[in-house]
């Protein structure tokens, strides 16, 4: 049962951090503002495969519970933490020497959603088929 929820981990993850590299690179293009001291594609890679095996674990640990509600308890709990994570960019100290440090937050906000996105498009694929009764 894990193994699988590992391989969606890792789906998900490297879903999101595709996501997020081409958001990064789609963002520089609009600004013109470089913010890769903070955020360049190293970073982002780990940032969303360490989410995403989180989620893997929070998933597997509360649909292994015995609760029959532990998939909607999981989807409800990533939602909000996603929306709780939202705090992390914009209360981020940046370096001194980046220019346009008030349009980061631009950048960064819409990634904290990109692991939870990526996971709830890759879960289909990896939900067990029902038994006919």
């Amino acid at each position: 049962m894990f193994k699988r929820k590992f391989y969606q981990a890792l789906l998900a993850g490297v879903l999101a951090a595709i996501a997020a590299i081409i958001y990064n690179r789609i963002y520089f293009f609009a600004t013109e503002v470089d913010f890769s001291k903070v955020l360049n594609p190293v970073r982002l890679t780990a940032f969303s495969l360490m989410i995403s095996m989180l989620t893997a674990f929070l998933n597997y640990g509360l649909t292994r519970s015995g609760n029959k509600k532990g998939e909607i308890i999981f989807n409800f709990l990533l939602s909000i933490i996603s929306f709780a994570c939202v705090m992390i960019p914009i209360s981020y100290t940046l370096p001194l020497d980046l220019k346009f440090p008030e349009l980061f937050p631009g950048l960064a906000v819409p990634m904290v959603f990109f692991p939870a996105i990526a996971w709830y498009t890759v879960n289909p694929l990896f939900m067990r088929k029902e038994q006919p009764r």
